[in-house]
């Protein structure tokens, strides 16, 4: 089998100026988690081949039921199972991992490092503060706020600048557990408005 199959599979639907432009496109990741690890494969199935992916936990049972990994990824650190993943797709894809704490110390330093950027953290204030951050220095970020449970209202995007938000507006405080259809709807929703920055900037 061809390492390029992705790319081959891609020129059928893409014109090659736009997989070149894809191609180029260096994304941040911050958080691999339900959002992040969904939003990386997306990516890179759209024809991303390079990422930073930024996280310090490792893959736990409690996170198949949203987070894009298997039980063979128990136990292994979240950036390296989804390297991992990312590779198996394209082996030709450039990815950088970072297995550490977001935090005051570090976070600018590693906002710097990508134009783009996908806030896909935990905890309401860390999400605050990198989505302020990195939209005062990168040239756009994609995050996400409200996801959580089952039905609801839909979810939508919304631009503020170069800042996209995704989620319904109404449920940033929610009690039921994250179901997969609702935390990859987000992800997609920002995947696509990732792509649709690139492409049309």
């Amino acid at each position: 089998m061809s390492v390029d199959c992705l790319r081959d599979g891609l020129a059928r639907y893409l014109p090659e100026d736009k997989r070149e432009k894809l191609a180029a496109a260096s994304i941040g990741i911050a958080g691999a988690g339900g959002l992040g690890s969904n939003v990386a494969l997306l990516l890179a199935r759209s024809g991303i081949e390079k990422m930073l992916v930024i996280d310090k936990d490792r893959v736990d049972a409690s996170n198949l039921n949203r987070q894009q990994y298997w039980p063979r990824h128990l136990g292994m650190r979240k950036t390296e199972a989804l390297r991992e993943l990312l590779l198996e797709l394209n082996p030709r894809m450039e990815i950088e991992i970072y297995n550490d704490e977001i935090d005051a110390g570090n976070l600018d330093a590693l906002i710097r490092r990508r134009d783009i950027w996908i806030e896909a953290l935990d905890g309401a204030e860390l999400k605050r503060r990198f989505a302020e951050r990195a939209a005062a220095r990168a040239a756009f970020v994609a995050a996400a706020s409200g996801i959580c449970g089952i039905g609801g209202d839909p979810l939508m995007k919304r631009k503020l600048g170069n800042l996209l938000i995704v989620g319904d507006y109404q449920s940033d405080l929610c009690d039921a557990p994250p179901f997969a259809p609702r935390v990859i709807q987000a992800a997609a929703l920002m995947a696509d408005g990732v792509l649709e920055y690139i492409l049309d900037s």
